[in-house]
């Protein structure tokens, strides 16, 4: 099965076309690093500053990012206390955040390369073009860098981003190398199936940090007996396209990483993928069941393809329907 297109087209598709190049997002990192370096120097002489720390966040810090995304995003760990508490204000958090980043800053950037963008204050790179998402964290000095994040439903949900990125380095270096790739392939699609859906109005919601978890939960428990076939795309790309169809989405996705299942309260939200840090905040939660069948719909349509692919009478047909989840861009080589 898969004779035209295998996993060696595949992962070359990746590195043309989905990767971002290495010396892009080792620039990324470093300008991460660099805000990171005067905050830390700026909290040094000013000890009792209110802005505590800033982590690396989000796909670039992963390295998961793929070539059309432009952002990265670092979590900046606010004292509640000095903002009003956990239940802080976020228009107010988020003004008061944008004053701390031009105090560290100082005099070297203009009061423009600054402003409030969603949830988050938005630094713009002039020299890279890069933006950056400064995300505010309301800390009450918990361990692990626990920290509140604001949603995009105005809630306070407690989580960690060292503890998600440990999380996801420990398959990685269990599975290699291929596990983040696998996932930025995933993106790729999911953000060609956004592309398409937003064209007739009614965009897809899909967020890759629930594709991702679905990755983590076949690499933990495989997949209709088999093990997780990471080192090999196309099937890979038929076991996650076929869980989510053949589950509907309607079973829970739970790990136990950092609390014991029994943590997890009972739910009647359509979709339920349990955040790794916190056993009480589903990532999904928001998803209706209208967004729970349009996101098996569209991975139904893709496995359909997927598995024609693995069947068809030459590459040519192969390539078309590698083409239905990726673009007219697949095979880029």
């Amino acid at each position: 099965m898969h004779e035209h297109i295998t996993h060696k087209e595949l992962a070359a598709f990746a590195v043309a076309k989905v990767n971002i190049d290495k010396t892009k997002a080792q620039s990324r990192r470093e300008q991460v690093a660099h805000l990171r370096k005067r905050l830390e120097s700026y909290i040094a002489e000013h000890p009792d500053y209110n802005l505590v720390k800033m982590r690396a966040s989000g796909s670039v810090a992963k390295h998961t990012a793929i070539k059309s995304s432009s952002d990265t995003d670092i979590a900046a760990y606010v004292r509640a206390s000095a903002v009003g508490g956990v239940t802080a204000n976020e228009t107010q958090l988020l003004n008061w955040l944008k004053d701390r980043c031009m105090e560290v800053y100082g005099n070297t950037k203009d009061a423009s390369d600054f402003g409030i963008s969603q949830h988050a204050v938005a630094i713009t790179m002039h020299g890279t073009g890069l933006k950056i998402d400064v995300a505010p964290v309301l800390y009450e000095g918990e361990p692990d860098d626990r920290g509140y994040l604001v949603t995009r439903q105005g809630e306070r949900v407690l989580t960690s981003v060292t503890l998600h990125l440990a999380f996801l380095n420990k398959r990685k270096a269990l599975a290699g190398a291929e596990y983040k790739e696998f996932i930025r392939l995933v993106k790729a699609f999911i953000a060609r199936a956004k592309l398409e859906s937003a064209a007739t109005g009614d965009e897809l919601r899909f967020k890759s940090f629930l594709a991702e978890l679905i990755v983590a939960h076949l690499y933990d428990n495989g997949w209709n007996g088999e093990p997780f076939a990471v080192k090999d795309y196309a099937r890979a790309f038929e076991q996650f396209l076929g869980y989510i169809v053949h589950t509907g989405l309607k079973q829970p996705v739970k790990f136990g990483d950092y609390y014991k299942a029994s943590d997890i309260p009972s739910s009647y939200d359509a979709v339920q993928v349990w955040d790794p840090v916190n056993p009480n905040n589903n990532v999904a939660s928001s998803y209706s069941d209208y967004d729970r069948q349009r996101i098996v719909e569209r991975c139904s349509q893709a496995l359909d393809q997927v598995t024609w692919a693995g069947m068809a009478p030459s590459k040519t047909a192969a390539v078309e329907a590698w083409r239905t989840l990726f673009g007219p861009s697949f095979p880029g080589v």
